[in-house]
């Protein structure tokens, strides 16, 4: 497992899996244009030695394909998480004998950790800039409608001002000034509830950011682990070693001795500067929005740092790649934190909190739904907005498969539930209202009801000019645009149900013909609509209860108050197109 950054670099060379562009590049929106195009290839990670007004050299897309983050990571962390499942069951309730027969592995744990070392042995000690300004660093701009330039892998490290427990996450941090960047801290953000802590005690948030380091860390910082797993003690499980840490005399927090920069300051209380627009994971923009700041107050790093960054947009990104494997990592232990929950599944095709699956027990009358509640309640699953439950095996990363699974089995009146007026995903706008939004839970259980369709043989429909199944049972439709028909979709539910009976899910989109896999359509369906706004249906309240009639009616097109898809801007485009031969000829 690698111990720094570095290790990980000379792997991927040796494994002809790194490009070196050593000609100037520009981190304004030029790196990022080649960043994308590359990634959309299945391409290497990108080492860029001469970025434009920066000393330090730039490396991206270090995750953007499976193999590099199998490389990262290797075989160890899944052998592990398997050998603590065997365990928790087998020793729980814990005996003598059951111990004493797995002390070996038991003792595989117990060389996890921190360890302190001296400062003389810390790579990330070896320079403290003495003229301190943050715009040294090859910081990127990845869209041109972006407020700034931003750091996009920071390590932002946090303790509780009076539990001290800590929280490493991974927030946007965006440039303003030679000593001070925005803190992008969402609602469901460990670091945001220290903040709201010392808030409450009118005090600054001691604030450590971490550049480059193990690859385990970067894992950790974005990992949805349970509340009480701690992100250090986790890079450490997955390290198979402990986390080396070394101390300053003037900050409050140990550093990560093998990063590539510690840039160490505080969060002050109760001030908010205005933070964005972005291109975000989602694929659109977010807008500005008032966010806490970050005051620098010294700025440590190896002699010869390596920028660590990424890039953001539509899926798939790197961020794709590093989800699922940490959902594919962490599905054993969804069913010890959530007994009865078989396998679970969210998809970075929607920005991962737009969309969940999951095979669940169903012992008794209704149990599925118990446990979607329990779902919506874990930890970062809390901003799920759509949550898919079945209890039949299925692979649930095959959406289709999946998907027609629950449409043979869905009953409309008892297997649709709408939550209205709840959290939604801070980078999430089809709420219609800052992280405000809607949930809705949709069953799939017990025997199938219905035999599914694969084509439409209706009449035309109202409004309607395309139409083209996705799946068994779930149709697409496009025609009118919200702007010239906002109520088309309760036209079809007036008009034209009979013509639509056989189909139980039926998506509106504004453009069918760019759909032509999974990718595409969760990410042209799942992000561009708000359960309680958008969906569609023939409904009657029974004794409090909202009994839907099908079919399901979605309305997934963009409305004019959806922030814009982002998309590269056309003189970069061009750029980078004169360039493309001259970043990849060899020396």
């Amino acid at each position: 497992m690698h111990k720094n950054l570095r290790s990980f670099i000379d792997t991927l060379k040796k494994e002809k899996d790194l490009a070196v562009i050593t000609t100037e590049v520009d981190p304004y929106l030029e790196i990022p244009e080649i960043h994308r195009r590359v990634i959309a290839e299945g391409g290497p990670a990108l080492l860029f030695t001469h970025p434009k007004n920066s000393r330090f050299p730039i490396i991206t897309n270090l995750f953007g394909a499976k193999r590099r983050v199998e490389m990262a990571f290797g075989s160890r962390p899944e052998q592990l998480i398997q050998q603590l499942v065997q365990l928790i069951h087998q020793m729980v309730p814990p005996k003598m004998g059951t111990l004493w027969k797995h002390r070996d592995q038991l003792k595989e744990f117990t060389k996890m950790g921190l360890k302190s070392i001296p400062r003389r042995k810390a790579p990330v000690l070896e320079v403290e800039e003495q003229d301190l300004n943050i715009n040294d660093l090859p910081v990127l701009t990845t869209w041109h409608e972006d407020g700034g330039a931003f750091f996009t892998l920071p390590l932002v490290y946090t303790e509780h001002p009076k539990t001290k427990e800590h929280n490493l996450g991974m927030y946007r941090m965006q440039v303003y000034d030679y000593n001070q960047t925005g803190m992008h801290w969402q609602i469901h953000k460990g670091g945001g509830f220290h903040h709201y802590e010392a808030e409450k005690m009118d005090e600054a948030l001691p604030v450590t950011v971490f550049l480059g380091g193990p690859p385990a860390l970067i894992m950790s910082a974005i990992a949805p682990l349970p509340e009480n797993v701690t992100e250090l003690l986790f890079a450490s499980f997955v390290m198979g070693d402990k986390l080396d840490v070394t101390q300053v005399k003037h900050h409050a927090h140990a550093l990560i001795a093998e990063a590539e920069f510690a840039i160490c300051g505080e969060v002050p209380p109760h001030l908010r500067k205005p933070e964005g627009p972005f291109g975000d994971h989602y694929g659109y923009y977010s807008q500005k929005h008032d966010f806490p700041v970050f005051d620098i107050r010294h700025i440590y790093h190896r002699k010869d740092a390596i920028y660590p960054a990424t890039i953001v947009g539509k899926p798939k990104q790197e961020d794709y790649f590093i989800g699922e494997y940490m959902t594919e990592l962490l599905s054993p232990i969804f069913p010890l934190v959530m007994p009865g929950i078989k396998q679970l599944w969210s998809y970075g095709e929607t920005g991962f909190h737009s969309l969940a699956s999951a095979i669940v027990r169903e012992s008794y009358h209704r149990e599925a739904m118990a446990h979607a509640f329990r779902i919506l309640g874990e930890g970062q699953l809390t901003l799920t907005k759509f949550l898919m439950v079945t209890d039949e095996p299925c692979d649930l990363k095959h959406f289709p498969h999946f998907l027609e699974m629950i449409l043979e089995r869905f009953q409309p009146k008892r297997d649709l539930v709408i939550i209205h007026d709840t959290s939604m995903d801070t980078l999430d706008y089809t709420g219609r209202k800052f992280n405000h939004g809607s949930k809705a839970i949709m069953l799939g259980i017990g025997e199938p009801i219905r035999a599914l369709p694969y084509q439409y043989k209706g009449p035309d429909l109202p409004g309607i000019d395309k139409i083209k199944p996705y799946c068994g049972g779930c149709l697409l439709i496009s025609g009118k645009s919200y702007n010239e028909d906002a109520n088309l979709a309760q036209t079809l539910v007036d008009e034209a149900q009979k013509a639509l009976e056989d189909w139980p899910l039926i998506f509106l989109v504004d453009d069918i013909d760019r759909i032509h896999d999974q990718t595409s359509f969760l990410w042209t369906t799942f992000t561009r609509f708000d359960p309680a706004h958008d969906l569609y249906a023939k409904t009657q309240l029974r004794r409090h209860k909202v009994e839907f009639e099908g079919p399901i009616i979605i309305d997934a097109r963009m409305k004019p108050f959806y922030p814009d898809e982002v998309t590269p801007r056309d003189d970069i485009v061009h750029k980078v197109n004169q360039r493309w031969k001259e970043y990849f000829s060899t020396p």
